[in-house]
């Protein structure tokens, strides 16, 4: 039998769709499966987005741009300078999703075994998307009783080496909703600068901020221009995940230039996603006001319930629509798989994504599991509780 590739075998799985199976199961019992477990918004997409695919008059489906329609770069660059950051069409690339923004960005600035710095717990596909290009993770372990603040920049700067080629960040964080600070955000930029190396920054969720909060692009920095690369989608900000449309954002044109030629050779982004993404951008502010104010309210119904339960330790999330959570167990794995298979209260449970898989060092988050609150608040309350109880049941 022929071998598949090391490469494919070191490939992590997903610490958010691997229980699918076990979730399904269970719904196939008549156990109703309340998601905790995946950042799959409720709120409803724009209204325009959706009506830009159903009236357009196409009559031959064409590749689009390899870069992405002209048209919907300029507007996209428009949104960013609404926001204060100076970009033009020429710095953007659109791709199939922020994954593939990603994926972009790794193959360009790493060659195999160079390495690129991130604080831990990250998004978990980062350590897919390292594996796929060949990069070595290299973790700065943020914590909890921190509420997930960057780490000591001291910390960044003992790990770099001449393999380091950048330092990504995701803010606000996916999974912990840790928003950074300018402040933060400076200090990171100077640390670059310093070691000529590039700072990648996962900028999907900007516009979910709270507590009157304000999000730090790092475009905004001055002398950080051939060092910035922004990762961006219109998944989580318009309710599109099914788009699978992201972009690229950098003003280094080399690096521009470079990452073209990936995109040049899976062809270009589907055009009816670009249609709908570029209608979304005239998505009025209220839209955005309305969805805080909701997030807000479900984040505090979320932390006060769960600061019930004896035991859990959570850090509160200024942005985003996650939290993790530390709950009284030593296995969340164990823990997330039993809630789907062996517990039920009236014929209903909760799927919740163990947070191990968000670390790339061994052993930790292991009793810690990350929730996202994109839940109606009456389904945020009773999930709580029969996570309350499934914890009182629960024997490891």
């Amino acid at each position: 039998m022929p071998s598949v590739s090391n490469k494919g075998l070191t490939m992590p799985q997903s610490p958010i769709r691997k229980l699918v199976p076990f979730a399904e199961n269970a719904k196939k019992r008549g156990v109703k499966v309340i998601h905790l477990n995946i950042g799959q918004p409720d709120i409803k997409t724009p209204q325009q987005a959706l009506d830009a695919v159903k009236n357009n008059d196409i009559n031959v489906l064409e590749y689009s741009r390899t870069e992405g329609s002209e048209t919907f770069r300029t507007k996209i660059a428009k949104y960013y300078i609404k926001n204060d950051i100076q970009v033009s069409a020429t710095d953007i690339i659109v791709t199939t999703g922020g994954s593939e923004a990603l994926s972009f960005a790794m193959n360009t600035i790493a060659d195999t075994d160079d390495e690129i710095i991130i604080p831990e717990p990250f998004y978990a596909n980062y350590n897919g998307f390292a594996t796929a290009c060949g990069v070595t993770v290299v973790p700065v372990v943020s914590k909890l009783e921190d509420n997930f603040a960057l780490p000591p920049i001291e910390d960044f700067e003992k790990l770099i080496t001449p393999r380091t080629k950048a330092i990504l960040i995701c803010n606000p964080g996916n999974p912990t909703g840790y928003l950074y600070s300018q402040e933060e955000v400076q200090k990171l930029a100077a640390l670059v600068k310093k070691h000529n190396i590039y700072l990648v920054a996962d900028e999907v969720y900007r516009e979910f901020t709270y507590d009157n909060k304000t999000h730090t692009s790092i475009l905004k920095e001055e002398g950080l221009e051939e060092h910035a690369i922004v990762i961006d989608s219109v998944s989580k900000r318009y309710s599109m995940c099914g788009a699978r449309i992201g972009y690229l954002v950098s003003k280094n044109k080399e690096f521009i230039a470079t990452a073209m030629k990936f995109a040049q050779a899976r062809l270009s982004p589907p055009t009816y996603a670009q249609i709908a993404s570029e209608a979304a951008l005239d998505t009025p502010d209220s839209y955005f006001a309305e969805v805080k104010t909701e997030y807000v309210a479900r984040r505090n119904i979320l932390i006060a319930e769960l600061e019930k339960i004896e035991g859990i330790k959570i850090a509160k999330p200024q942005g985003a629509f996650y939290c993790i959570a530390e709950l009284p167990i030593k296995d969340a794995d164990h823990f997330a798989q039993w809630l789907l298979e062996d517990f039920n209260i009236d014929n209903e449970t909760v799927m919740v994504a163990p947070a191990a898989g968000f670390y790339a060092t061994d052993g930790l988050g292991k009793n810690q599991i990350r929730i996202a609150y994109v839940l109606d608040q009456d389904s945020l309350k009773r999930a709580v509780q029969i996570l309350k109880e499934a914890l009182k049941s629960y024997k490891g």
